[in-house]
């Protein structure tokens, strides 16, 4: 056996050279490093269906340190799921192989990786999956030395021994170098073994490159109980081929041809062994509650409540009707209410405490294995694991946010508290849903249709109490938006959503008493935007739109209501944008609301501007056809 792990680990070296220098690019010395414990992972302890690779009873293998996938590519050419010439076309345009891993296009791989730090929450997020669901997979989590850095990665330490997943093994390839020198402590093993063993981790320093070695420490974690393990594998950097191993400069940089024929000779050339990678073993999944019919939370017209509270509502009834719904929130349920579902369903709340990257990044990892997961905590929030919402989204992952607290709106808390930024941040994600309701029945019934929406959501909820604005039996499209107010005498169109809808709705009430007629538009999804009402009330309002947003002005409503307007020939609108633009404190929050001009007052002002212009502002542009690039404001 030993012979053949020899064997098996310098093909995986030779065709991670190959690879990359056929693409010219690439990061041949990374994967040379970690080759012997994939060939060690994969012929003896990895359990794994290639051709069932969504078998919710497969061990799972991340690959964090994502710039080393030649060698996970390799692995798989060795498994025989991938051939040499797929191999060959590491890279290429239209290849399933990409520069780093990627579940859109390879699905023998769970989630994208490369942004480095994430792979051990991601882990963690697998294995709470699977220990919900009662089976007994493994999740083995390969790590870079560079990547011990980030924060987020003792983020994950501290929650998978809270949660004492001793299923969960990280392997963290120690090779010494990063991209421009040595990392952050060498080779210094002692350390990290100290550090892991600090979080409550059953750790062993390992030398990378003994294969006996790095086979007793995989039985060792896989006998481990109560906790979980980290194996610090001492490497080199480039092992195998003399001209770079353990040399600075090789990071990511492909050997040339003369370069690659010297070092497949000293590797011994080529070879095209072929493993059986084990199967799982059958095992019968864990008898799932009794799914109940929905029954989503109704309200009264009479009714004041803030969406925030809707929101816990609404996620105690999915879950009720969804035994595979889940909530993760970071120590804050009990303001975004996601403390509804802990008291139904405490099994199927996780607590993250104050660690939103390892909240989402977990969150990514319970989706990819079939939950559907709602993560909550307060908008601003949010903001600080972004990277890992990214990257979630290029893992194809389908996950449900909330950020609640959103906008000076909040009151005396002040504007490290406010969400200013997150509508805008959410709209940048890519085929992302982002919904701002503006009462406790529209949001309950938005929350029913995310619950089976594909790709990256956002909810935004408010902290306020608010009117019950519509119907319990009202539908909100995804998509859609509702003309609350309108005439044929309508001299401009008011568009807002949340927290300021309730202002529009009071500021027509002030304008009707002067005798002036607005139509009212709530633009509850913001994205996708309902581009047809939009293009409708602007020909119907002289092209006058008031746009007015709990947000900066920049990236939120007012801009997805601009962006409706740059498919077709019509001409552009005038557009007054209403939107906080300069930093807030604390205070009363229709203090705050007047301070930032968004309140029902500026809106009135707004609108009698607009009237009282002979010409709207920008009148060029809407008299004649649009001229792309240019809206008025």
């Amino acid at each position: 056996m030993a012979d053949t792990l020899a064997e098996l680990a310098a093909q995986l070296r030779v065709d991670s050279i190959r690879a990359t220098t056929a693409a010219g690019s690439g990061h041949p010395s990374s994967s040379m490093s970690a080759a012997d414990i994939v060939a060690v992972l994969f012929q003896k302890y990895l359990r794994f269906d290639f051709q069932h690779p969504r078998d919710p009873n497969n061990d799972r293998f991340v690959l964090s340190k994502g710039h080393a996938c030649p060698v996970l590519y390799a692995a798989f050419k060795a498994a025989g799921a991938i051939d040499d010439a797929e191999l060959l076309t590491l890279r290429q345009l239209g290849s399933r192989l990409e520069g780093h891993p990627n579940p859109r296009v390879l699905p023998l791989v769970d989630v994208a990786t490369g942004s480095l730090g994430q792979g051990l929450a991601i882990g963690v997020g697998m294995a709470l999956a699977s220990r919900l669901d009662q089976r007994r997979s493994r999740i083995y989590v390969m790590m870079g030395d560079s990547e011990m850095a980030e924060g987020s990665v003792w983020e994950a330490f501290d929650k998978a021994s809270h949660y004492k997943l001793d299923h969960l093994c990280a392997l963290i390839d120690m090779n010494r170098l990063g991209q421009t020198g040595e990392t952050e402590l060498g080779w210094n093993d002692k350390a990290y073994v100290a550090r892991a063993q600090a979080f409550g981790w059953h750790a062993l320093a390992v030398d990378g490159h003994d294969l006996g070695a790095i086979d007793r420490a995989l039985a060792e974690a896989l006998a481990m109980t109560g906790k979980p393990t980290c194996l610090v594998f001492k490497t080199e950097k480039g092992h195998g081929y003399s001209l770079i191993a353990n040399k600075e400069g090789w990071h990511g940089k492909a050997l040339s041809q003369d370069q690659a024929r010297d070092a497949l000779r000293e590797l011994g050339g080529e070879r095209h062994l072929r493993i059986e990678v084990k199967k799982p073993e059958e095992q019968r999944p864990a008898q799932k509650p009794t799914a109940a019919p929905l029954k989503l939370p109704r309200y009264a017209p009479d009714e004041k409540l803030a969406t925030r509270k809707a929101y816990g509502d609404a996620l105690r009834a999915l879950s009720d009707a969804h035994p595979d719904v889940v909530a993760l929130d970071a120590e804050v349920s009990n303001s975004t209410y996601s403390e509804e579902l802990r008291q139904a369903h405490p099994q199927r709340y996780f607590e993250m405490y104050i660690a939103e990257q390892n909240m989402v990044a977990s969150g990514v990892g319970m989706a990819v294995l079939g939950k559907r997961v709602f993560v909550s905590t307060f908008s601003a929030f949010l903001s600080r694991a972004y990277d890992q919402i990214r990257m979630a989204s290029v893992s194809n992952a389908t996950l449900h946010l909330c950020g609640s607290h959103a906008g000076v709106s909040i009151g005396e808390d002040g504007p490290s508290q406010m969400g200013l930024e997150d509508l805008a941040m959410m709209r940048a994600v890519c085929d992302s849903t982002v919904l701002y309701p503006g009462d406790a029945n529209q949001t309950a019934r938005l929350m029913a249709q995310l619950v089976d929406r594909p790709g990256i959501s956002y909810l935004r909820t408010t902290r306020a109490k608010t009117p019950v604005l519509y119907a319990a039996s009202e539908d909100f499209p995804i998509g859609g938006s509702k003309v609350l107010r309108r005439s044929d005498r309508d001299v401009a169109t008011v568009v807002a959503a949340g927290i300021t809808l309730h202002e529009a709705l009071d500021a027509y009430a002030r304008l009707q008493d002067a005798g002036v007629s607005v139509r009212v538009i709530d633009l509850y999804s913001v994205k996708p935007v309902d581009a047809k009402t939009l293009r409708q009330a602007a020909r119907e309002t002289q092209g006058r739109l008031v746009v007015v947003e709990d947000h900066w002005a920049e990236g939120g409503l007012a801009d997805a209501v601009l962006e409706s307007f740059t498919d077709g020939d019509e001409p552009l609108p005038t557009v007054k944008r209403l939107a906080v633009r300069k930093m807030p404190g604390s205070g009363k929050p229709e203090e705050l609301l007047d301070a930032a001009g968004i309140d029902a007052r500026h809106i009135v002002e707004a609108v009698l501007a607009m009237k009282d212009t002979t010409a709207p502002t920008g009148s060029q542009e809407t008299s004649r056809k649009r001229q792309p690039g240019k809206p008025t404001h």
